[in-house]
């Protein structure tokens, strides 16, 4: 184990968090700011564990869901704090076609292909690198996808990196690089309860945009883009998020939409969650076009949820839209040799 502390307050240490079943080693990187705040990350899917933030009385409590050891996240579990890819949320078919050459993906969402496949981002050991600078410190997974893994073409180098600073402001940070064009869409997967228990229907969430992109039977996007005014999706103005459930469009039992944020391609606030029983706020802004929104609809209450019952979680995932390299009349993400692919998303902590 060790153990570095940079400046008042401020710590990062890493310890084992256990082996995989083929016999690799996971790293924990626990790093706490000066006001409290812990963050807990493992090289396993590049994943966030846990978040722990204090509340108005200055009490801290957990605001994320996962599981305390290394054998939830071997299971097949609903992506707990995981960087999914390479390609975030749903390709229609398992198919797409790039510079007239056609692919086939793993089909593992009925028909669909879902959060990179069987095998995607979200099940391999990262490279970790922890690092600090003044007020802040961080790690930064790496991880070398190869050509055709999951069916992907061209080798794919990435990097997540999640940052902790004073400010307490969490910041994750994509990059990557290919030697083919490939279709490239990363986010992470946390679960947020900022009441640390009970359901997120009570939390206050406001979502700057003015369109949604309706779905289909399978979660795949129309091709519309529709505007949420008058409807269930209007989360222009603060509201409860349970307070229109029931008019969610579908037969659905909760959200699981992607929102068209209002400013694309710069670091803007894309939404605003507030839990009134403990005072605590977290603001997301990001440099991603889309936002999808989910209320944790598929959580049964048991193994591999955790034990987390229906609606114990919301997601906000930073992202590109769903399907986009099926739907050219979407913003592109395909990466083409040469060009990077950079987003950051920020979420920052308040109580009050």
């Amino acid at each position: 184990m060790s153990r570095r502390r940079y400046g008042e307050g401020m710590s990062l240490r890493h310890t084992s968090f256990g082996l995989t079943d083929d016999g690799q080693a996971v790293g924990l990187f626990t790093i706490t700011n000066r006001n409290g705040l812990v963050l807990e990350v493992i090289s396993y899917g590049a994943t966030l564990k846990s978040m722990a933030v204090p509340d108005r009385q200055g009490t801290p409590g957990v605001v994320t869901l996962g599981f305390p050891d290394l054998s939830g996240y071997l299971q097949r579990h609903p992506y707990f704090g995981s960087t999914v890819g390479r390609f975030a949320n749903r390709i229609a078919g398992g198919r797409f076609t790039v510079d007239g050459v056609a692919y086939r993906l793993a089909a593992n969402n009925g028909p669909n292909h879902l959060h990179g496949g069987r095998v995607g981002l979200d099940r391999v050991v990262w490279e970790a690198d922890p690092h600090q600078a003044d007020g802040t410190s961080g790690v930064t997974f790496r991880y070398l996808s190869p050509a055709g893994e999951e069916g992907y073409p061209g080798e794919l180098a990435v990097e997540a990196d999640y940052e902790l600073n004073d400010d307490d402001e969490l910041t994750m940070s994509y990059r990557a690089t290919t030697d083919a064009p490939t279709p490239v869409n990363l986010t992470n997967h946390a679960y947020w309860n900022l009441a640390g228990g009970g359901t997120i229907l009570d939390h206050e969430i406001e979502i700057e945009a003015d369109h949604f992109l309706p779905v289909d039977e399978d979660q795949i996007p129309t091709g519309v883009v529709a505007p949420v005014a008058g409807t269930a999706m209007d989360f222009t103005t603060a509201k409860p998020v349970g307070r229109d459930l029931d008019d969610v469009p579908g037969d659905r039992v909760g959200y699981d939409h992607c929102f068209v944020l209002r400013h694309r391609s710069r670091l803007a606030r894309a939404a605003l969650v507030r839990d009134p029983s403990t005072g605590r706020s977290m603001e997301v802004s990001t440099t991603q076009p889309g936002l999808q929104f989910y209320t944790g609809n598929n959580l049964t209450g048991f193994e591999p949820s955790g034990g987390h019952p229906q609606h114990a979680g919301l997601c906000l995932e930073t992202q590109h839209f769903p399907d986009s390299p099926n739907q050219p009349q979407f913003p592109t993400t395909v990466l083409a040799p040469g060009e990077v692919y950079a987003h950051t998303t920020v979420h920052r902590f308040s109580a009050g």
